[in-house]
């Protein structure tokens, strides 16, 4: 079963910058390899859905950001090194939240159709 493994998450003022990654270790559970998966950055805040936030395909040619935060967030990977990372600037206090990294088998922004998730990291934005 791959492992993922969030770091980076921390307290930060409005309009600051943090960087989250994403570690990954074995294989996803039908036995695809990391740089084989699709990885999404998800967010989820309090008494709210789990949001998309943005996704990469496995070689890092194809990428979506959310409205909501596109412009400001930017995701990458280095699958020499199983690593995927999200790049938030100018952050808003409405960008609180723990932030989720998940590996799938397909280009999506739905939570279903991913197969390993990490247990998040929780980011928060002061005003």
């Amino acid at each position: 079963q791959v492992q993922l493994v969030e770091s980076g998450g921390g307290l930060v003022q409005a309009g600051g910058s943090l960087r989250v990654s994403c570690a990954a270790s074995g294989r996803t559970t039908s036995g695809r390899s990391f740089s084989s998966s699709a990885v999404g950055w998800f967010r989820q805040a309090p008494g709210k859905e789990r949001e998309f936030v943005a996704v990469i395909s496995g070689r890092g040619g194809t990428t979506t950001i959310a409205d909501s935060v596109k412009g400001r967030f930017f995701i990458s990977r280095d699958n020499a090194k199983n690593a995927v990372h999200l790049q938030m600037n100018s952050l808003k206090p409405e960008d609180t939240a723990v932030y989720y990294c998940a590996a799938g088998p397909f280009f999506s922004r739905q939570v279903r159709e991913y197969d390993s998730w990490g247990q998040g990291t929780q980011v928060t934005v002061s005003s």
